[in-house]
């Protein structure tokens, strides 16, 4: 059975040096690959990732995020996550790597906050 598919939307931020992928849909291996190409070609000070619209995650969608992190953390970029489900958090939660994100309820919280 094929994956529900993963649609990125890539957008500039309000402020200088934010960008903005809205994701549409799981992450999950099957959809994963477009995610790490677009978060390794991101070069902003400040990446803000919406999470409203992702049902659930996989671990290969949870390394994937901490890749991000690991990534931007060393450059010392910001990663934010809005909008991450009760469902998605937990997954988080499980694997022990909810401690690394910054979480913000709405896309102005975070565009404020970066």
């Amino acid at each position: 059975m094929p994956a529900d598919p993963l649609v990125i939307e890539d957008l500039p931020g309000p402020k200088d040096g934010q960008r903005i992928l809205l994701l549409n849909g799981p992450l999950v291996i099957a959809t994963l690959f477009d995610f790490q190409a677009k978060v390794r070609a991101d070069t902003s000070r400040a990446l803000i990732i919406d999470f409203s619209k992702v049902p659930y995650v996989d671990s290969a969608g949870i390394g994937a995020l901490v890749g991000a992190y690991v990534t931007h953390q060393k450059d010392g970029r910001s990663l934010a996550l809005v909008g991450v489900s009760d469902r998605v958090h937990h997954a988080l939660e499980v694997t022990r790597v909810d401690h690394f994100f910054q979480y913000f309820k709405n896309m102005a919280e975070a565009e404020s906050a970066t």
